[in-house]
């Protein structure tokens, strides 16, 4: 009774879940935001899934019923499905602690090209993280241009990640777009937040950011031994959300990892589930998205954290 009510509700609103039949013969669904959506029906979970061949290339023109979703290993049934470009938020993060002083010009020339990527629509900012706090740089906006506001970056101190990407996950839990990525250039662990990784993750996930890791570290660029755990910690964050890893020595790699991230935002299938578990306990719950045909790669967030009761 709860989910036909749910249903109608969403109906009612204008979130029109049709049949997987209907959507796989007829036009693809136009969503609403997800904060909308998720604010209809606590137990709607909304997924934007990245599918890629052994060659890295974007797969399009897949049904509905190629796809599957399971939470904590239970099958789900998915209520609407669409794959369509459209326009994104995103949050680049541009680590200016003492260590990077040598990579900063690489990062100012990576988010420029960045920008010349985006379309009409497209929303960024830009925070910059080093010494103790995190610097709101540009507030997001649709215009194409970074003005100054990477020009007078300098590098200090140590390096407060955690809190950059709470910071990121907050502000873009506020926007409208149903896309969301984080763009984090760093080159090594955290040494100064205040938030937790835990903490930050969990911010992350709850706002359905995306996050994109790009690596600097001494190791990836000069070919040094490691001098922390960096690189790991960001990898797993980017698997965590859905996003993606990129090792990467600078120059034209560093600028293709820019360019990559864009191009991906617009290669993605949107899929809505409403949980069939009833909980409210705060837990992780992991997601798993299968898709029918074979040899191909499939990129989705790995969960999110149930609300707790109260």
């Amino acid at each position: 009774m709860r989910r036909r009510f749910t249903l109608l509700l969403l109906l009612a609103t204008g979130l029109s879940f049709s049949s997987t039949a209907a959507r796989e013969q007829g036009p693809q669904r136009n969503f609403r935001s997800d904060d909308e959506a998720i604010s209809l029906a606590t137990n709607l979970v909304v997924l934007n899934v990245t599918i890629t061949d052994h060659k890295e290339r974007y797969i399009s023109g897949l049904k509905a019923g190629e796809f599957s979703i399971l939470e904590d290993k239970q099958p789900q049934q998915i209520l609407s499905f669409g794959f369509e470009e459209t326009s994104f938020a995103a949050a680049i993060l541009l680590d200016t602690s003492a260590s990077m002083e040598k990579k900063l010009s690489l990062e100012r020339a990576a988010c420029a090209d960045f920008v010349t990527g985006i379309r009409d629509g497209d929303a960024f900012a830009i925070y910059g993280f080093g010494g103790m706090n995190v610097k709101k740089l540009r507030d997001f906006a649709a215009k194409h241009e970074i003005h100054n506001s990477t020009l007078d970056l300098q590098a200090e101190g140590n390096t407060p990640l955690y809190d950059a990407i709470a910071k990121a996950a907050d502000a873009l839990a506020k926007r409208p777009e149903r896309r969301r990525a984080i763009l984090l250039v760093s080159d090594g662990a955290d040494t100064q937040s205040s938030a937790t990784l835990n903490q930050a993750m969990r911010k992350a996930v709850a706002a359905h950011v995306s996050i994109y890791a790009v690596d600097m570290s001494d190791a990836t660029v000069y070919g040094a031994a490691p001098r922390d755990n960096g690189a790991e910690v960001m990898q797993a964050m980017a698997a965590k959300t859905g996003g993606k890893f990129f090792r990467t020595p600078g120059g034209n790699k560093l600028r293709e990892a820019f360019a990559n991230t864009v191009n991906e935002l617009r290669h993605q299938y949107t899929l809505t589930y409403e949980s069939s578990n009833d909980h409210q306990d705060g837990r992780w719950h992991s997601i798993e998205v299968r898709i029918a045909r074979p040899k191909l790669n499939v990129r989705s967030r790995q969960g999110y954290y149930a609300k707790g009761k109260g």
